[in-house]
């Protein structure tokens, strides 16, 4: 029997199914539409349509024959961003029950002196403090009070909580009295969700620290329930292979740990794509990118210099800090449902406000009545006017152009114009995420090639480079499944860490050593966790350093082998070269610091391979499927455009703008002035003529 690895991505507006034959190699994609009530419905749902398509013959046994079933999910992101958590507890030390609020006294915005801070998760009367204390050293100055754990415990019960996050001052030095403390909630309140901030985030900065337990806390039971309902859908079709989510660093777990650990899968959906556009960029020739995916609600955007993006350590994810691992990418509220309304001030403006997938834009005819992006681009015909996903989807584009005339009478502007408006504004707020991801860290856009995926990332991609003049686009084979296909190109992956100030003198050798024997070990009970073979275990380990006085940490790779003098001169060395790459000098003679130490566990997994195909002529004339006129800004008028099927495209084909290539999970657009040429991988590579 075929034996297939399956990709699922779980994004707001679409759910996509990407699907690869371990013997043949043999790729296929497939597309349904998203069920926000119970998303695990839409994914059963699209695994079993996928399946059918893939093996017609097989009928109803054909999710026994997935060997590997990766999942990336929005589930978690979406409940902190509209803020439907559970009711949560905090159990804190005592005088620390309001530093959830005071966090580090910094507005969101520094000249914005009416700018809102995200709702605190906790309310005060939830946050509950107990007598103990430990101090920086591990060493215990008040003993943990446990009758007022219990008496804590009773009352977060009786008031009906639903999840507590437990999070003392120093845990990650000693997390003794978390660990008691956590035991005796669970025998107080056991049909609570409780988790420990010392299993969460065992690093020191104890405001982002206590925010990520309690973000991972109120998020836990939202968690635990999409997984129970999720995995019995599942099996409920045959499926045997265990099942993995995406983690924000790129890797996937299983589920009982994302159940655990929910915070770590906040960027679940779009660290994969990253991951695909990764390996796409390394095939293809392109190890400098600016990824741009484009979905039904926001774009993700991210920088990878040399084929490699950087993992942060902490980030401020919709307000809240986090100290998990996380590929840095920069998300705005620009999808194609993003709502098109004029403002107070009569300016025409563009999301964060998303149509979603009920009702959906304007066009999709289920009762929405303001336009959103998809509407403008029906309306301007580069999307086609009639259906969507390769015939599957039927449009309405005479509702969108309803829709679009009432707010041209608001701008006083023609239908036509009003359109190209809003495609428009939604370019310069994709253009500047990107340039908080370049420009703003010291990258010239220009220099890197802007890989456009996700259902929209193509229909748009052309005018974004143009707005920030970049020369040339990489366009994947299959870009509206990207992220699912990410899925199939990443291992699993854990992170682990700890904290404790060391110089790195000679003299802190067997500290060190010391150190990463203990993560390391924790990495091991996780490979055997996940069974993990020995000959497919990697671990990566790297250490947090900075100046003495410094207040941020530059991340430095630690050497394989034991950790001797001569390691911690590498250390030394690389930390100097660091400093100097991100801040352009190096601070001889000042004192350097070892601060947290990390092991990343890699749990290396056969993945899906790209594999090339022999060149054919430049001709490309096989593939038009009809002419379209379309709607350019640089004419001002109609244009009559070839459409392209992309699926008769191949390598060494050519196409001279403006042209159309449509494909069933996306559209391209090829402006004028442009060429664009499949490669041997079946890209579409976009360049400037």
């Amino acid at each position: 029997m075929e034996r297939w690895r399956v990709g699922v991505d779980s994004g707001g507006t679409f759910t996509d199914i990407c699907l690869f034959e371990e013997e043949s190699g043999r790729v296929e994609v497939w597309k349904v539409a998203s069920t926000p009530d119970d998303p695990s419905r839409g994914i059963a749902g699209g695994l079993d349509e996928g399946m059918r398509l893939v093996m017609p013959d097989v009928g109803e046994a054909s999710a026994a024959a997935v060997s590997y079933f990766g999942h990336g999910t929005t589930v978690a992101t979406n409940a902190l961003i509209q803020h439907k958590g559970v009711p949560t507890g905090l159990l804190t030390t005592a005088g620390f029950r309001d530093l959830l609020e005071i966090g580090r006294q910094k507005r969101p915005d520094l000249y914005d002196m009416f700018a809102d801070k995200p709702p605190t998760l906790v309310s005060r009367d939830l946050r509950l403090e107990v007598s103990e204390r430990v101090r920086n050293d591990g060493t215990v100055e008040i003993p943990l009070d446990e009758d007022a754990v219990r008496a804590a415990g009773r009352k977060f019960k009786q008031i009906g909580v639903k999840a507590i996050a437990v999070c003392f001052l120093y845990s990650f030095v000693r997390p003794e009295h978390e660990a008691r403390a956590k035991a005796i909630l669970v025998e107080e309140c056991p049909d609570v969700f409780i988790c420990a901030s010392h299993e969460i985030a065992p690093e020191f900065r104890e405001f982002e620290r206590l925010s990520t337990a309690v973000v991972n806390a109120y998020l836990g039971p939202v968690m635990h329930s999409y997984i129970a309902r999720l995995a019995p859908r599942l099996t409920d079709l045959g499926m045997t292979a265990t099942p993995h989510l995406t983690q924000s660093n790129g890797g996937v777990i299983g589920f009982e740990t994302a159940a655990q650990m929910p915070v770590r899968t906040v960027l679940s959906g779009p660290s994969t794509g990253v991951v695909g556009a990764q390996a796409v960029g390394e095939v293809a020739g392109f190890p400098d990118l600016i990824t741009f995916d484009m979905g039904g609600t926001s774009t993700d955007v991210a920088l990878l210099k040399g084929g490699q993006c950087h993992l942060a350590s902490e980030a401020i994810v919709h307000g809240y800090p986090l100290k998990a691992p996380m590929l840095d990418i920069h998300t705005v509220g620009a999808g194609g449902g993003s709502i098109a309304y004029v403002d107070s001030g009569g300016l025409l403006k563009v999301g964060p406000r998303s149509a979603g997938a009920d009702p959906g834009p304007v066009c999709y005819g289920l009762g929405n009545t303001e336009p959103a992006v998809t509407d403008a681009n029906v309306v301007l015909q580069t999307l086609n006017p009639v259906h969507l996903l390769g015939g599957r989807m039927a449009v309405r584009q005479d509702l969108a152009k309803q829709a679009i005339g009432r707010l041209a009478d608001q701008l006083g502007l023609g239908v036509m114009e009003t359109a190209q408006g809003i495609i428009s504004v939604v370019t310069a707020n994709m253009a500047r995420a990107i340039r908080v991801i370049s420009v703003q860290r010291g990258h010239d856009p220009r220099d890197y090639t802007l890989m456009a995926f996700g259902g929209a990332g193509p229909l748009h991609a052309a005018r974004l480079a143009k707005e920030l003049d970049i020369g040339r686009i990489l366009v994947p084979r299959s870009p509206g499944i990207l992220c699912a296909m990410g899925l199939l190109l990443t291992d699993l992956r854990a992170d682990f860490a700890g904290t404790r100030l060391l110089s790195p003198g000679r003299g802190a050798a067997d500290d060190v050593e010391t150190i990463f024997a203990g993560l390391a070990a924790r990495a091991e009970s996780w490979f055997r966790e996940e069974a993990i073979e020995p000959g497919q275990r990697r671990i990566v380990r790297t250490v947090d350093m900075r100046y003495a006085g410094q207040n941020y940490e530059l991340p430095v790779t630690v050497p394989d082998g034991p950790v001797t003098a001569a390691t911690l001169d590498s250390l030394a060395e690389g930390f100097a070269a660091a400093h100097e790459r991100m801040y352009g000098f190096i601070a001889e003679g000042e004192a350097m610091q070892l601060v947290t130490y990390r092991i990343e566990a890699i749990g290396v997994v056969r993945k899906a391979r790209l594999v090339p195909r022999p060149v054919v002529g430049e001709d490309a004339s096989g593939a038009i499927r009809e002419r379209r006129d379309v709607w350019l800004a640089e004419a001002q008028d109609f244009v009559s455009c070839p459409v392209y099927d992309r699926e008769q495209l191949q390598p060494g084909n050519r196409i001279a703008g403006p042209a159309i290539v449509e494909q069933m999970d996306t559209t391209t657009v090829v402006l004028p002035g442009m060429t664009a040429k499949v490669d041997e991988y079946l890209n579409l590579i976009l360049e400037t003529a």
